[in-house]
């Protein structure tokens, strides 16, 4: 239980207090230092799977707390920044990221049960959900549109980045629920 990948998993866990308070603190650089935080999280998240699988330290733990982890982190930071904007072309992306969450979360666990987990594994589209979410939320935490006078376009990007997430999410979406679709509709 306590190999490094697993650690790294519940040290991401560990993070999320520390990147809500320093996103809020009254500083003048506090969402910088979140979002470096966040994007710090997401490096650990690439790093545990690497580790487990070139330690040859995977576990069933990990298996279980690792999207876990990564849901608790992105869940967070997807509330955070539709607090921080305060708008809806943020807040619908939002909206359909998390419920896109829950509901593969429960397809994949419903799947579980009845042996047919392999038909919902990730896919390449669910990988690259996942690095335009991280990117978008990223850029969107940041708030940085110029660093050092120079223009930057972090929120704009972070603005793109949440758009191809949430068109991959639901495409990727669409996918898993194909797969599942005969066991789900099966009379019996």
């Amino acid at each position: 239980m306590y190999t490094i990948p697993n650690l790294l998993t519940m040290f991401r866990v560990v993070l999320i207090p520390v990147f809500v308070t320093v996103y809020f603190l009254d500083h003048t650089y506090a969402k910088e230092l979140g979002a470096f935080i966040f994007w710090f999280a997401a490096i650990t998240d690439w790093f545990d799977g690497y580790l487990a699988r070139k330690l040859q330290q995977s576990s069933a733990f990990g298996a279980f707390l690792d999207p876990v982890a990564d849901k608790l982190i992105v869940a967070t930071a997807l509330l955070m920044i539709t607090h921080s904007y305060n708008d809806i072309w943020i807040t619908i992306p939002a909206i359909l990221l998390l419920a896109r969450e829950v509901y593969i979360s429960s397809l994949r666990e419903w799947m579980g049960q009845q042996g047919l987990s392999a038909n919902v594994q990730v896919s390449f589209i669910g990988k690259l959900k996942t690095t335009a979410q991280m990117l978008a939320l990223i850029g969107l935490l940041s708030g940085l549109e110029y660093f050092m006078g120079f223009r930057i376009y972090w929120v704009s990007l972070g603005y793109i980045m949440l758009y191809i997430a949430t068109v991959l999410s639901l495409w990727s979406m669409w996918i898993y629920t194909k797969a599942a679709w005969p066991h789900i509709s099966a009379r019996g």
